[in-house]
């Protein structure tokens, strides 16, 4: 029978954070001796003590894990985000242009079926928002060759506290708290853009971080 030590595993949601934010070169060293120490609390307090040891040592490497992913390239890093803003500036305006266009076009059509397009130009157009924002932190993360998250975070909360300083200045100016739901819009975007470098870094193979 295997010893418990060996038996166990560490949380599987909190190895799958640190190997999104580990360099491919310090991954297998960083995760065994998390692993190595892991084991040990398991066989001396159990298995409940270790997960939780476990969690708080994934919470407190993660944020040095992006920070070092960032002061390994600094600038080429900020290029990346700078060119992200970019192109999010050119991707958000997409989903608005081609409903215009689709309006003047098919104008007969949607006059016959009002409702779909009302649900086209507000529930579709948020949709399309964030397929947008998917798709920029997806060519950010592209682009950052090996610093996928720290990329795509940074852009993330540049964006957002943009667009949150824009809505809380905007309410402030009119008076109309209705605005307030725009801010879970801007998190929405935050968050969907590093949906997209998570989705690059899981499919990107190591070997290829590894020669770039």
């Amino acid at each position: 029978m295997k010893p418990l030590a060996h038996s166990v595993q560490p949380p599987r949601v909190a190895v799958w954070l640190l190997n999104l934010f580990t360099i491919a070169d310090e991954e297998e060293s960083i995760q065994g001796d998390l692993l190595e120490e892991f084991s040990q609390i398991a066989l001396t307090s159990g298995f409940r003590d270790a997960r939780r040891w476990y969690w708080r040592q994934a919470i407190k490497t993660i944020p040095h894990l992006a920070a070092s992913g960032f002061r390994a390239a600094p600038l080429s890093t900020i290029a990346v985000v700078i060119a992200g803003y970019l192109l999010g500036r050119f991707a958000y305006g997409l989903p608005d242009k081609i409903l215009m266009a689709a309006t003047d076009r098919y104008i007969s059509y949607w006059q016959i079926h009002f409702k779909m397009y009302v649900f086209f130009s507000t529930d579709g157009m948020l949709v399309a928002h964030l397929i947008a924002s998917m798709f920029v932190g997806c060519v950010v993360a592209l682009a950052a060759k090996g610093r996928e998250m720290a990329a795509t975070m940074m852009l993330g909360l540049v964006l957002g506290a943009m667009g949150a300083v824009g809505v809380l200045w905007w309410i402030a100016k009119t008076g109309d708290s209705s605005f307030l739901w725009m801010l879970g819009l801007r998190c929405a975007d935050s968050f969907a853009i590093v949906a997209g470098g998570v989705i690059v870094r899981m499919y990107r193979p190591h070997s290829t971080l590894q020669s770039q």
